[in-house]
């Protein structure tokens, strides 16, 4: 059976935790951040959990890191 390969553009996006659980960065946060207001713009520097029906997908798109 050959090798599992990660699949990059979902490595770029989410990142596994020590735990196991899969963060992800808040959406919408590139386009015209000067008129969004302050608190808005720090959430978007957080990272949140994935949600749980997409948990399933996700793993299996980064299946191949180490």
């Amino acid at each position: 059976m050959p090798k599992l390969k990660t699949h990059k553009a979902t490595a770029s996006r989410f990142r596994v935790t020590g735990g196991g659980k899969i963060m992800r960065m808040y959406g919408r946060r590139n386009n015209f951040r000067r008129k969004k207001r302050g608190p808005i713009n720090v959430l978007f520097s957080r990272t949140v959990e994935v949600a749980e029906p997409n948990q399933k997908r996700v793993r299996e798109l980064l299946a191949g890191q180490g």
